[in-house]
């Protein structure tokens, strides 16, 4: 594993594999809680066979959101997630490390659609979750969201940051 500059400086980036795993960072908000009630929800939709299913995202598109990501943080509604935007399209790995609540994790493309999807991540795992491909973005949901709104691979998210 090769760690980027950043991490010395507690931003938090190690690169595995051409991806990007999340780790901890110095410099956050007291708790959890003040993460989340600092952050701002934006809508996010995703259309599966079942029909379009909304979505209120926080959306980490810095360096240090994405680092932060739901660590620490104890709940997560079942219609709220994080959306993790990535500058370009690459191999992405994800880890559990530091978050307390189970997660499905959906892999994205820059035209919006969903390339893979894990289903149930393990709170506080260091396993590294692959995103089998490359990809724009992640998309967390509370751990059943998927197989609630019945999500597949192919499957659209609709976002301004997706172009068709």
């Amino acid at each position: 594993m090769k760690i980027s500059a950043r991490l010395a400086m507690g931003m938090a980036a190690a690169l595995v594999a051409g991806g990007l795993i999340l780790s901890p960072i110095s410099s956050l908000p007291a708790t959890a809680e003040e993460q989340a009630e600092q952050a701002q929800l934006e809508r996010l939709e995703i259309v599966t066979a079942t029909g379009a299913h909304i979505f209120e995202v926080e959306v980490a598109r810095s360096e240090r959101d994405r680092a932060r990501g739901l660590m620490f943080r104890r709940s997560l509604p079942q219609n709220h997630g994080m959306l993790f935007v990535f500058e370009s399209e690459r191999p992405i790995a994800m880890w559990m490390k530091n978050t307390y609540i189970p997660l499905d994790m959906v892999f994205v493309s820059r035209s919006g659609r969903v390339t893979s999807i894990t289903r149930g991540a393990t709170p506080m795992s260091e396993t590294i979750i692959p995103s089998r491909g490359p990809v724009y973005a992640v998309i967390e949901l509370a751990a059943g969201a998927a197989d609630e709104i019945g999500l597949a691979v192919g499957d659209q998210v609709r976002r301004p940051e997706f172009v068709k």
